[in-house]
């Protein structure tokens, strides 16, 4: 018995969205986001998989410590490539991915002479993915280029002024996270729900598991599906990711189960 059934498909909706609920992990566009559970799961709780979330977190700690402001040059020169871009599809132009892709095009640069280049990167990929987060949560999306380019360049730019000291505020707190953060993945990775990991990188989403993915389809434009696997033999099934179900006599998930979150969910950007 297999299961790759379309489940929900993402509103026509261009609402700009704020990846708080998602811990505010750098999220770019054709992200492929998969939910996990199981012993599958808790074996994908490394350290290198859990850059990103602690990235995000001691991007938190370290604001009060990095608020620098942006440049009026900075801002200008975004705004002129910005609104050149937007205005060949207003509609689908959106403020957070293009605040990112305009930041984040700096963290190579940035780190080029680091000791740690994916540490440093994740660094500066959370500090992008929280100024623009802060500015273009409250762009609405029927705005004109001007304002929604006005609030990706200032995030951008904002972020860019602060990644050195970011860079260097977190640089000694990644160990302690790691370790911390293992534990709350795993911890995950046992709830029914699962853990959700975007390109490899665990997600502390806290409670807000539904309201991580709620943000994710609105940001990202995406289709949600499952896949997942399972067999029968006697009264038991096993599914995917290590996850029983107890059978009927007929050999059917008792109750008609539809294995809804076993095996892994995963929704990835949809194409035109």
């Amino acid at each position: 018995m297999a299961l790759a059934t379309p489940l929900l498909l993402a509103a026509e909706v261009r609402a700009a969205s704020t990846l708080a609920p998602c811990g505010e992990i750098f999220v770019q566009g054709g992200a492929e986001c998969e939910i996990y559970v199981g012993p599958v799961c808790e074996g994908m709780c490394k350290p290198v998989s859990l850059t990103a979330a602690c990235a995000a977190e001691l991007r938190a700690e370290c604001a009060g410590e990095c608020d620098a402001e942006a440049s009026v040059e900075c801002v200008g020169s975004c705004e002129a490539d910005c609104r050149a871009d937007c205005e060949v599809d207003p509609g689908e132009f959106n403020c957070q991915l293009a605040c990112q892709a305009d930041c984040s095009a700096n963290c190579d640069g940035h780190c080029s002479a680091s000791t740690n280049m994916a540490e440093c990167k994740a660094s500066c990929e959370a500090t992008c993915s929280a100024d623009c987060d802060g500015q273009c949560k409250v762009t609405p999306p029927e705005v004109d280029c001007e304002a929604k380019c006005q609030a990706a360049c200032t995030g951008s730019c904002d972020a860019q002024a602060d990644i050195d000291c970011q860079v260097d505020c977190q640089a000694g707190g990644y160990a302690n996270c790691r370790a911390d953060l293992e534990g709350g993945c795993k911890v995950h990775c046992q709830r029914p729900e699962g853990a959700l990991f975007c390109d490899g990188q665990f997600v502390d989403v806290g409670d807000q598991l539904d309201a991580c993915v709620d943000a994710l389809k609105a940001l990202l434009e995406v289709e949600v599906y499952a896949e997942g696997s399972a067999s029968c033999q006697g009264n038991t099934c096993q599914a995917e990711g290590e996850i029983g179900c107890q059978c009927d006599a007929g050999g059917s998930p008792a109750g008609g189960l539809a294995l809804m979150g076993l095996g892994l969910l995963a929704w990835r950007r949809r194409r035109s």
